[in-house]
């Protein structure tokens, strides 16, 4: 298990640098922050005097030696709009995406497991369909365009929901939903092919013929073995949560992390996009970390092949 563990470890640490190389590169190359900041009509005297003091006018690989240097050290770098701490900035922002994302990510798990487990056990009757019809809808429809569409109903049209701010608790429905539609169509379809092939298995008729109650073949039998997939889903949503909110708070002028991440790219304020993109890649590697260490728990075979 130790091994196991070990070799998960080693993996998100090469995908984290992977990240973090590939962010700092792209970013360069996608122009000159000098000349955003400044503005086009800036002499090439203060351009000059801007990069050398943010140190943009030494080499790339001198440039990205220290900033792997400094995220050893725990600095992230300065905000070249704010000339504020990038890690404070994006901390800051924090509370914001979790009131949405926490809450999101709870109503997928309440309603898209039970929902697609439900429709598993009563296959091909009018609330399977409906279930399936449900999670195409919602799965199918790109977060922008629910949000806009939840707007105009019962922002527009109802008048009973505000349609952005975060002003009272009222402010977060819209937004929370918008993020919880399309991961509670996902679960409910995994859910649901999941538990159909489980239930077609040998040992769950094995379990039937014994004499077990029903109940206790689907929670005792069925639900745990169709585990692995779920929380491989899950696992993804919970890693994309952060990379899930950028378009969601720009519909809503919710002031969180995803909001500050379009800010920062039109800015081109490399510190703080550097930092968030740190994060959510950090955040990703870390769930999917814990996915692995979940099936070596659900299912010990897979231990025995990472030893081997």
């Amino acid at each position: 298990m130790i091994r196991f563990v070990l070799t998960r470890l080693f993996r998100a640490l090469i995908t984290i640098l992977a990240v973090v190389t590939f962010a700092f590169i792209v970013l360069r190359m996608s122009g000159d922050p000098a000349q955003v900041m400044l503005g086009p009509d800036v002499p090439q005297e203060s351009i000059d005097a801007f990069r050398a003091a943010w140190g943009l006018d030494r080499p790339l690989w001198i440039q990205y030696l220290a900033y792997i240097k400094e995220i050893f050290t725990g600095d992230f770098g300065v905000s070249m709009r704010d000339k504020a701490s990038a890690l404070q900035l994006v901390i800051e922002r924090v509370p914001a995406t979790l009131q949405l994302t926490i809450p999101a990510l709870l109503l997928k798990l309440a309603i898209g497991i039970p929902a697609g487990v439900y429709a598993a056990l009563h296959r091909q009757s009018t609330i399977d369909r409906g279930v399936i019809l449900a999670a195409i809808f919602g799965f199918t429809i790109p977060s922008f365009v629910m949000g806009l569409l939840l707007v105009l109903i019962f922002s527009v049209i109802l008048g009973v929901l505000p349609s952005g701010g975060q002003d009272t608790w009222m402010h977060g429905i819209l937004p929370t939903l918008t993020m919880s539609i399309g991961g509670i169509g996902i679960l409910a379809r995994f859910s649901r092919s999941a538990m159909i092939e489980v239930m077609g298995q040998p040992y769950i008729r094995t379990a039937s013929a014994k004499g077990l109650k029903w109940p206790d073949v689907v929670w005792r039998h069925a639900l745990p073995n169709a585990a692995v997939p779920i929380v491989t889903i899950v696992g993804f949503m919970v890693g994309s949560l952060i990379a899930g909110a950028v378009v969601v708070e720009s519909i809503f002028s919710w002031p969180g992390i995803g909001r500050l991440l379009v800010v920062s790219v039109t800015n081109r304020d490399l510190a703080v996009v550097q930092c968030i993109l740190l994060i959510v890649a950090a955040a990703m590697v870390l769930s999917n970390l814990v996915v692995d260490l979940l099936y070596g728990w659900l299912d010990p075979r897979l231990r025995s092949q990472t030893a081997h």
